[in-house]
């Protein structure tokens, strides 16, 4: 029997595929034909959902899903009618709907998503069904200049800790750390000063500081599970007991990242911090000073600045390589 439906696409107006809540997403459903072909619908589908899975298959242990959007439409076609006939050569079907506001962005995680996509099904009178799909992408902006002007100011903290027992090591050592703010976009750089006072008799091995992206799944209001990854790192070497050692504005790169919370989403939060960590060299516990940051689409303007041109990376930020490398393992 020769093939009747030679394509079956679903085609954006706009071919970046990435929308923002509030646009309109607009395109076709395009298909070619080689003979008369009788057609009793052609359904269109819109779906937004957020998932959250922790194990799979039988082991599947936690599962939860809340849907953003899910808009059904027959561009072809109505209940109860006959068939219509479909003459050979390249049909096309035209279909626009406005985004809602307050859609979570994309994301890929290990345990859960957030994804949009389109369906397109074309029902013939014989019973035989002919699908295909095609995902979109959505960026909810986050901009900075919007957030509580605390976040723009530096910030810092500081901590005094004893290191040691008695005459045995016994002492403190301090430490201060401060951010030039506490908000800033993919692709700025945060700038960390720091002052560490080893008081104690016991040697620091090292100190460093690293961005880190802490990504949390509920499932029915209850944690399902967490996951952590560190983003950039800086280190400096060993402080021997009566030193003291400065950082001065060294920079830690923002890397390309989903904005802080995916604001409209309930089952996923992403949350992004600093530490600043002192390795005693005994058998001490790390110090730990946590900064925790805003990401953000939009970065801080000056006065009355325009914003400047939004540029957005060529792979999204919500694809994480070493997702590829957990799969494989």
């Amino acid at each position: 029997m020769p093939r009747k439906l030679l394509k079956f696409l679903i085609v954006f107006d706009n071919t970046s595929l990435l929308y923002f809540p509030g646009q309109f997403l607009s395109g076709k459903v395009l298909m070619e034909l080689q003979d008369d072909t009788p057609v009793l619908g052609l359904h269109f589908h819109v779906i937004g959902e957020g998932v959250v899975r922790v194990g799979s298959g039988r082991h599947e242990r936690l599962f939860d899903k809340e849907n953003y959007i899910d808009f059904r439409m027959r561009l072809l076609g109505e209940p109860g009618h006959s068939a219509s006939i479909l003459s050979p050569g390249i049909h096309s079907f035209p279909f626009k709907l406005g985004l809602p506001m307050g859609l979570p962005s994309t994301f890929l995680g290990t345990h859960g998503w957030v994804q949009y996509y389109c369906k397109a099904a074309l029902r013939e009178p014989n019973g035989l069904t002919h699908k295909n799909q095609q995902v979109f992408i959505v960026m909810n902006p986050i901009d900075l200049n919007l957030e509580p002007p605390v976040l723009a100011q530096e910030f810092e903290l500081s901590v005094e800790h004893k290191l040691g027992v008695g005459c045995v090591g016994g002492g403190t050592v301090s430490c201060r750390v401060a951010l030039d703010r506490g908000a800033y976009v993919p692709g700025q750089s945060i700038a960390l000063s720091a002052l560490v006072d080893n008081r104690s008799r016991t040697h620091i091995r090292a100190t460093r500081a690293a961005l880190t992206e802490t990504i949390q799944y509920s499932a029915h209001g209850k944690v399902a599970a967490r996951e952590s990854r560190e983003l950039a790192r800086l280190a400096r070497g060993k402080l021997r007991p009566g030193e003291a050692q400065r950082w001065r504005a060294e920079l830690l790169y923002v890397p390309p990242l989903p904005p802080t919370n995916l604001r409209g989403c309930h089952l996923i939060s992403v949350q992004y911090d600093v530490f600043f960590i002192i390795e005693p060299k005994s058998l001490e516990k790390e110090v730990k000073l946590q900064l925790p940051i805003l990401l953000g689409t939009y970065p801080f303007r000056d006065g009355d600045e325009e914003h400047p041109p939004t540029h957005y990376p060529t792979t999204l930020p919500i694809f994480r390589p070493w997702l590829h490398d957990k799969q494989k393992e």
